[in-house]
């Protein structure tokens, strides 16, 4: 049997929007940029040009969806692409934020909190047209509950370090994935880019381009 073509597996434009210019993803994280590519997506990377401050007032949804909208419009004119994307995640237990853990110690701790318990995992999506000057954004939120966990699989995962550079301290898509009891919602989200809320934002921006 012929192998099928990658090329021709790729999305049409029905299933993910076709951008004229290009895209930039506005984004440091390499989850991210492997979820596009796992779609077949055409894009640049550029990482935000200066770190962003956790705004405390507002409420979680509030916060991702700023802080996404705030990195698009970090980088100026850099990058290659007219549209620019950016996503900021958060896990949110009993109201309280918890982005990524400074040191192992605050990573154990982390999950010593999430033992046994449900929390959600927040993300806020920005698109930004930078000719035209529109834009658009949206959250979405996905419930993950943790099983019970000994003291010694909390000081294991974090002696693999996956947990530094992820928020809550955990990685879904990887040794993570263990952690997890049950999920409800967007599993896409919890890795760092809700796909389908990606897809809806960004298609509300380049049709609107195209119009």
């Amino acid at each position: 049997m012929k192998k099928m073509d990658r090329q021709a597996a790729l999305p049409s434009g029905n299933l993910w929007p076709s951008v004229r210019g290009g895209i930039t993803l506005v984004s440091a994280s390499p989850r991210r940029a492997d979820l596009l590519r796992q779609i077949g997506a055409r894009f640049s990377v550029l990482p935000p040009e200066h770190g962003v401050e956790r705004m405390t007032s507002l409420e979680p949804e509030e916060v991702v969806r700023k802080l996404a909208e705030e990195k698009t419009r970090s980088v100026g004119e850099k990058g290659e692409g007219r549209v620019l994307l950016a996503a900021d995640t958060v896990v949110v237990l009993d109201g309280r934020i918890l982005g990524k853990p400074r040191d192992p110690r605050e990573a154990a701790e982390m999950l010593s909190a999430l033992s046994g318990r449900g929390h959600k995992v927040v993300t806020g999506v920005s698109v930004l047209d930078r000719r035209s000057g529109r834009h658009a954004s949206g959250v979405e939120v996905t419930r993950v509950r943790f099983r019970t966990l000994t003291a010694g699989e909390i000081e294991a995962y974090v002696e693999t370090g996956e947990p530094s550079d992820k928020a809550g301290a955990y990685g879904i898509q990887g040794v993570g994935a263990l952690l997890v009891e049950r999920i409800e919602g967007c599993y896409f989200n919890v890795v760092g880019l809700p796909l389908a809320r990606t897809r809806e934002v960004l298609r509300s921006v380049v049709c609107a381009q195209a119009g």
